[in-house]
């Protein structure tokens, strides 16, 4: 069924005797339970040690939390696991995505800024020693979709490049970098995102490249990484029909499906024309592109069918797990299939040498996982990517930079925000705030403006309606802006996670500051610390900087380049013009 000597198992005689032994004596519960990642709700005892016992699940993506818990959580998981588990964490910006107190080190699309491939293996490199010391031996990451559509919201920061060369450049560097640490990387999101321009979460989101398209882009990208030694990838809730109708074609548009259901994606793509031998974990199984295809009673057994060796995430564990067992018993599910799967995850855990430790071994003591969370050399290197990655994309504002509070001692900060999203806590501190006390540090007097968004929130209905008639009935002159201010900075931090775009969100007023119309009556700079492709809606800015995040190191490195302290080092690696004549006038 699968050559576990080959790429990219490469196991030994040993290895493959433990993964054959270990899958002729499991109950067919026990390998039905090994499809699936749980989503833990609790870090208590009770509740992991019910999860391991009683549905026998081969792994865990987690929620991040402090060090010290996450690594106590995941004892007690391989504890009390008959067989040694996954434990997974989403280490696409740094060790903060497997511990709050981790490194963050840069999103992807700020290390393709800096240039140099030495910073994709330092992202791969601290998140391994930091992931790896608290437990953790398996990643998402890195993100190898290619940003081809500026108004795409879920892709944005979180991948390198919209070139499938610089992509294959620096996921490799990356995965250099993790594995050191022996933890398996998973590449995602098969068979690649960056084309439509919603999101999975929310609703279907094809590639539409044809086979050609896709063979020279996401296809050169998926079979370079392939052929380093890929041990495993997720499969995104992402349609391609141009492959899905090569593979059957008498098929109908009704009839396409999401990569993590279609056969012909997963299997006759991926596995048989790619030769891809590793691992294949699904996307979420509640978002919506997967959802909304079949009743979820099918959708977990096609999903193994297709090609498909994981599931993620339960929506109610006995529900889930019955379905995946009444499928095995009426044949939606083969015994062929479902031991297959089950081989490449024990395959999986033999890679990373899980089989030869005992429970008690599998964890680093800890203190001497705690003094690898967020070291000073790590918090070193993200401050120097900070460095060589911040970005002026446009500088046709003559005289306006350098700045320096003898010539632009009055400061209003604008922020700028999209729709209120509950999520966009995970994505860091606030800029704005951060770049004010900075500022004021430096010798500028700031004002730091309140929208009307953020006035809103303190108001009734009608209050606000009485302000937003007020805004447009009673303009004030331009002189309140010229006469107290030397410089206007928006500060912008629109974060797209689940929400159906990233664009910014004005408010219900238009001549206000929040809204930057006056660039020939100010000195005015616009700086992203979020999303690169603003400029498509604020084409009147001359001067143009994305920071890519807002953290403490980012923010002082802006100041140093708007000062002249320092060179702008920082090259965009996508189109953040977003294909517009104006953007760039």
């Amino acid at each position: 069924m699968v050559d576990l000597s080959a790429k990219p198992f490469d196991l030994d005689a040993e290895a493959i005797d433990w993964v054959e032994k270990t899958l002729a004596g499991m109950s067919d519960e026990e390998k039905v339970g090994q499809l699936f990642v749980n989503m833990g709700s609790s870090r208590d005892e009770e509740y992991l040690t019910d999860m391991v016992k009683n549905y026998h699940i081969a792994a865990v993506r987690y929620q991040p939390g402090p060090a010290e818990e996450i690594w106590e959580q995941n004892r007690i998981l391989q504890e009390n696991s008959k067989i040694p588990m996954l434990i997974a964490a989403n280490t696409e910006a740094g060790g903060n995505g497997a511990c709050t107190d981790g490194t963050y080190v840069g999103w992807e699309i700020k290390v393709a800024a800096a240039q140099d491939p030495k910073y994709a293996y330092e992202l791969g490199r601290i998140s391994g020693i930091e992931a790896a010391a608290i437990g953790c031996n398996w990643s998402f990451a890195p993100i190898i979709d290619l940003y081809r559509n500026w108004r795409n919201p879920i892709v944005s920061v979180r991948t390198w490049s919209a070139d499938p060369d610089q992509t294959i450049e620096l996921a490799k560097e990356y995965m250099r970098g993790i594995m050191q640490s022996n933890i398996m990387p998973a590449a995602k999101h098969w068979p690649g995102d960056g084309i439509d321009e919603r999101d999975q979460h929310l609703s279907s989101a094809p590639n539409w490249y044809s086979c050609e398209e896709w063979d020279e882009t996401f296809g050169k990208v998926y079979g370079a990484l392939i052929d380093a030694g890929l041990p495993s990838l997720m499969a995104g809730h992402i349609a391609l029909p141009s492959y899905q109708k090569h593979f059957n074609p008498q098929m109908t548009d009704e009839d396409i499906l999401p990569a993590t259901l279609s056969k012909e994606i997963t299997t006759d793509l991926l596995r048989g024309k790619l030769g891809f031998n590793g691992v294949v974990v699904t996307d979420a199984s509640h978002m919506v592109a997967m959802t909304a295809a079949m009743k979820r009673r099918d959708i977990l057994p096609t999903a193994i069918m297709a090609g498909c060796d994981l599931f993620l995430f339960f929506n109610d564990p006995d529900e889930d797990f019955g379905w995946m067992m009444e499928a095995l018993q009426d044949g939606r599910l083969t015994r062929e299939r479902l031991d297959e799967a089950v081989t490449r995850t024990l395959a999986l855990k033999a890679k990373i040498g899980l089989h030869k430790l005992a429970p008690t071994e599998i964890m680093q003591p800890k203190d001497e996982a705690m003094a690898k969370i967020a070291l000073p050399e790590h918090q070193a290197v993200a401050a120097e990517l900070s460095d060589k990655a911040v970005t002026l994309v446009k500088n046709k504002d003559e005289g306006v930079l350098p700045i320096s509070p003898e010539k632009h001692k009055r400061v209003l900060i604008v922020p700028i925000s999209g729709p209120r999203n509950p999520m966009a806590h995970a994505k860091g501190p606030k800029g704005s705030e951060l770049l004010a006390q900075k500022m004021r540090e430096r010798g500028y007097e700031v004002e730091l403006y309140e929208t009307l968004t953020d006035k809103s929130a303190r108001m009734t209905d009608e209050e606000f309606a009485e302000v937003v008639k007020g805004a447009y009935a009673g303009k004030a002159p331009i002189s309140a802006l010229t006469d107290n201010y030397d410089l206007v900075i928006s500060a912008a931090q629109v974060n797209g996670l689940m929400q159906p775009t990233e664009r910014v969100y004005w408010p219900a007023s238009k001549g206000t500051p929040d809204i930057p119309w006056y660039v020939h009556e100010l000195p005015t700079v616009f700086v992203s610390f979020a999303s690169p492709y603003h400029l498509a809606d604020v084409p009147q800015v001359k001067t143009f900087v994305n920071a890519y995040d807002g953290y403490e190191h980012t923010v002082e490195a802006v100041l140093d380049k708007l000062e002249g302290k320092s060179e702008f080092l920082g090259k965009p690696s996508t189109d953040v013009f977003c294909g517009l004549r104006d953007t760039v006038l």
